[in-house]
């Protein structure tokens, strides 16, 4: 525990078996309703904001000296997280990024990447962390993913997000990590470059023989696809209205986080228990839509996402 911990941590780290390992951004994002810069971002700071609204989730990631400590305080303001591997290194950069969003909000391109302390090796896991059972592995250099996998002998349930990057430039290595894994999580763009083929259900049965358990397939404003080893199952979007979409970044990972932390909560890994969890991921993604970077999630609570789950079921018929 370190003296920045929250003393509620204590209990909770007690209890923990959810673990994200990936990055903390400081992001630059255009969209059509504005502009921000300098904004707390990054696969982690989505994922485990998310997740805590289903259960305590633990961090490990590394920022630079020039990492703002209102990020900290954001990620603090979540009462589930705890920061204990994530690792401040004074003389790095942060990872930073910058993407502009165009009128149709699945395409956009990047401005800049500055890797920072991506580009130096991954944090280290601290040994309190190493019994955690559900293991998300948030996007970055499959390497990097499976070097971090190894800390936990104990997992349940092990997924990992990837992007276009990593299969062009490390399929080997993504091809040896998928063999490790219980699921995988990417958007049907990136699920037809794997495969090289187009239809989403056929694209994630190909990946299935490449050795997760389960594969979910993004498809943004069209929900997201499962196929699991013991069945499919296909959950909608939430209907939200046009206007309420400012930023899509962090939804990916925010869905991730909502899928993961039911699990957990759960304590399930059965194809019924990772459909009811695709409800929740989608359902927490959509708060995380409403706003630049992390703001509408430090808003809401677990009331407001459990009234938007009702009406999703009422729209979708989920459970």
């Amino acid at each position: 525990m370190t003296s920045s911990e929250p003393a509620y941590m204590i209990a909770y780290t007690l209890h923990m078996s959810l673990i994200v390992t990936g990055t903390i951004a400081i992001d630059t994002v255009h969209t059509p309703s504005g502009k921000v810069e300098g904004v707390l971002g990054g696969s982690c700071a989505y994922f485990a904001a998310a997740a805590s609204f289903h259960a305590p989730v633990r961090v490990v990631a590394a920022v630079g000296g020039d990492w703002p400590d209102e990020h900290r305080k954001i990620l603090h303001s979540f009462n589930n997280i705890s920061l204990q591997g994530l690792e401040h290194r004074p003389n790095s950069k942060t990872f930073a990024w910058g993407g502009r969003y165009f009128e149709d909000m699945n395409r956009r391109e990047t401005l800049f990447t500055d890797l920072g302390v991506l580009d130096e090796d991954p944090p280290p896991v601290p040994t309190a962390y190493r019994d955690s059972e559900f293991v998300f592995l948030g996007n970055t250099h499959p390497h990097v993913q499976a070097q971090l996998l190894g800390h936990f002998p104990n997992r349940k349930l092990a997924v990992a997000d990837t992007m276009d990057l990593w299969i062009n430039v490390a399929h080997d290595e993504l091809l040896a990590l998928l063999k490790q894994l219980d699921g995988l999580a990417l958007n049907y763009d990136e699920a037809e470059q794997l495969t090289g083929t187009r239809n989403p259900m056929t694209a994630a049965r190909k990946i299935l023989e490449m050795g997760p358990t389960f594969v979910t397939v993004k498809k943004g404003e069209h929900g997201a696809i499962l196929v699991h080893r013991d069945g499919v199952a296909v959950v909608p979007a939430y209907p939200a209205e046009l206007e309420d979409v400012v930023d899509p970044t962090g939804a990916g990972d925010a869905f991730a986080g909502g899928m993961m932390g039911y699990l957990a909560s759960a304590n399930k890994t059965d194809f019924a228990s990772i459909q009811t969890a695709l409800a929740w991921g989608t359902v927490t993604a959509s708060f995380a839509l409403e706003s630049f970077g992390l703001d509408r999630l430090t808003e809401i609570s677990r009331a407001d996402i459990d009234q938007r789950m009702k009406a999703f079921r009422a729209a979708a018929r989920v459970g």
